[in-house]
């Protein structure tokens, strides 16, 4: 499989799903994600890697960096979920202890954390550990069902606006891989 020109994919998403635009912590928040696909997932399709970044794109408000939920509202809000202090943490807006505890946190907060973010992202989404809904339930070589893998997070909540994301980065990581290599700098 040919590398991903990273230029080249930046330039396709930041029109196709970022409006023009990409802040720094976006780029570096879609670095990490591919970072860590290349270095612990290396086998993952490009189907499955557009799925996990269009949900951590929907799950952290199009930030691409772990987030709290409702992190600009009062503490008050927070205060009246029936999970509180367990409320959603991260690149997935994980909530309920019970659910924090399948991936060893006793800390909530440490759930933002890049490296236990990551962890979260992509263990509960190839091994089915949010809902029981597994990415290769979905996204395998014979079939691609962005709609049905919405149920692998959330239900069907959004699952037709996260498959449209997922579309977009799925032609940027194809099309990345088709374009000419990238050309290193001169020093």
């Amino acid at each position: 499989m040919n590398p991903i020109n990273r230029k080249y994919f930046f330039d396709r998403i930041r029109h196709s799903l970022f409006g023009g635009t990409l802040s720094k912590g976006q780029v570096d928040g879609i670095g990490r994600v591919l970072d860590y696909r290349d270095e612990k997932w290396e086998h993952m399709l490009d189907d499955e890697l557009a799925y996990v970044l269009a949900t951590i794109k929907h799950e952290t408000a199009h930030t691409m960096q772990p987030v709290k939920e409702k992190d600009n509202f009062l503490r008050t809000y927070l205060r009246r979920k029936p999970y509180y202090p367990w409320f959603g943490r991260g690149l997935i807006q994980i909530t309920w202890e019970a659910n924090y505890k399948k991936f060893g946190i006793t800390n909530p907060d440490d759930a933002q954390s890049w490296p236990i973010a990551l962890n979260i992202a992509f263990n509960g989404m190839v091994f089915g550990t949010f809902t029981g809904h597994k990415l290769i339930d979905y996204i395998n070589a014979r079939r691609r069902d962005y709609v049905g893998a919405r149920r692998i997070i959330n239900g069907t909540d959004k699952a037709k606006l996260v498959a449209g994301y997922a579309d977009a980065f799925l032609d940027a990581l194809t099309q990345s891989r088709e374009a000419p290599p990238e050309i290193p700098e001169a020093a």
